[in-house]
């Protein structure tokens, strides 16, 4: 168990702790200048790396002095670690959100065409386990191991009531597309180490990774899918930002691509609310955040 934190080492302190390589800033003779943290923070370093073994998201056992910068004079390798304990992770146990989106999956999922697409995704370990570990992003919403799968659930949540107080006709695309919405995220970025994004998700982005995905989950499935189902379900995904100005291949133009689009949007938008509001005190007023383009009184 991890018990002394980045944010927690003192200058002029001896430390014996362990900390993640989240940055190689230079190397010389056969010194390594780094970002040494963990989900607190981080601190600069110099360790001896000679031989060029260590790799960005190693976790290390390190032991020295605290100065100016962190002098390490000891350090080994841990392979055995809690990921959580070095990257930002979501609050609520993310056993507890899988099992809200299974449930509101099984209560609105009635036709074969969604229960088979839910299936494809969501019966499949090694889709499952990306899927928890997922980020919304790097630093816009939900940039956080298991932000992914809080951000889905709340978006379907959020479609699904939608869906029924404006009596969608497709009630279960919109909640089906609500919940596959960002699934191209889990190509899109990196994140069992530092956060950063993929050469896939640099050269595509999540949308059009997701529909590739949407698209071979198709193609096996065959016949038990529609022209019309494939087409309104496929028009969620790539609209769901809204206008090409927010990064949409298309403007929404069904009725149930905008409830994915406006609750996904909802759902970032107080991601990023809630992110200014936990690092400002009570009844003062925020900095200026760029990402809701405003100081916010809290």
């Amino acid at each position: 168990m991890k018990t002394i934190l980045a944010k927690d080492i003192n200058k002029d302190e001896n430390v014996e702790t362990t900390l993640m390589l989240m940055k190689k800033l230079s190397k010389e003779n056969g010194k390594l200048i780094a970002f040494l943290g963990d989900k607190s923070g981080d601190i600069k370093a110099n360790l001896s790396d000679e031989a060029d073994e260590l790799d960005i998201g190693s976790v290390l056992w390190v032991k020295g002095e605290n100065g100016n910068i962190f002098e390490v004079s000891e350090f080994k390798e841990v392979d055995d670690f809690e990921l959580e304990d070095y990257l930002p992770a979501v609050k609520r146990p993310i056993e507890d959100i899988m099992k809200e989106l299974e449930y509101i999956s099984k209560e609105e999922f009635k036709t074969r065409e969604s229960i088979e697409l839910n299936n494809y995704f969501f019966k499949n370990e090694e889709f499952v386990e990306k899927f928890k570990k997922g980020i919304g992003g790097l630093k816009q919403h939900h940039n956080y191991i298991g932000g992914l799968a809080e951000h889905s659930l709340n978006v379907m949540y959020m479609a699904k009531i939608m869906a029924h107080r404006y009596d969608c006709r497709n009630k279960e695309i919109a909640i089906l597309a609500a919940k596959l919405h960002d699934i191209g995220k889990i190509e899109e970025y990196f994140f069992d180490g530092p956060f950063s994004t993929t050469l896939r998700g640099n050269m595509e982005g999540h949308i059009v990774i997701g529909i590739n995905m949407i698209e071979e989950a198709f193609r096996t499935g065959g016949e038990i899918y529609s022209e019309d189902f494939k087409q309104r379900l496929k028009g969620c995904i790539v609209q769901h930002h809204g206008k090409p100005e927010f990064g949409s291949p298309k403007a929404t133009n069904t009725e149930e691509a905008f409830i994915v689009h406006y609750a996904d949007y909802i759902d970032a938008t107080m991601n990023k609310v809630n992110q200014v509001r936990e690092i400002t005190l009570p009844e003062t007023w925020s900095e200026y955040d760029r990402r809701i383009g405003t100081r916010l009184y809290v």
